[in-house]
């Protein structure tokens, strides 16, 4: 089983950075790929970034592609994900997920509750 937690949302001025953490417990962790996703007020949930479990492959949207970095330390069982240049279009709540690191959600097994972000213009 494995439990992950966000945490680093919050608000933000347009052109602004947040860096998002995700803890992961459980001793499986290092072996899951990781990915981000968010979802908007009446948007369905979108993907965002993903990472293999080794961190050495990394593919992102299109919306984030330039201006968002996924990394992870798996000695620390931590995923992150550095936003730049923030614009309001990517207000929403931010989750991470552990599981098959792919585009789709149906991908993911495990799934933190998420943490919002907030990019005022």
């Amino acid at each position: 089983q494995v439990q992950l937690v966000e945490s680093g949302g919050g608000l933000v001025q347009a052109g602004g950075s947040l860096n998002l953490s995700c803890a992961a417990s459980g001793r499986t962790f290092g072996s899951l790929g990781a990915g981000w996703f968010r979802q908007a007020p009446g948007k369905e949930r979108e993907f965002v970034a993903a990472t293999s479990w080794s961190g050495d492959s990394t593919f992102y949207a299109d919306s984030a592609n330039g201006r968002f970095t996924i990394s992870r330390d798996n000695a620390k069982n931590t995923v992150y994900l550095q936003m730049n240049s923030l614009k309001p279009e990517d207000t929403a709540v931010y989750y991470c997920a552990a599981g098959v690191a792919t585009m789709t959600p149906r991908g993911y097994k495990y799934w933190g509750q998420g943490t919002q972000v907030t990019v005022s213009s």
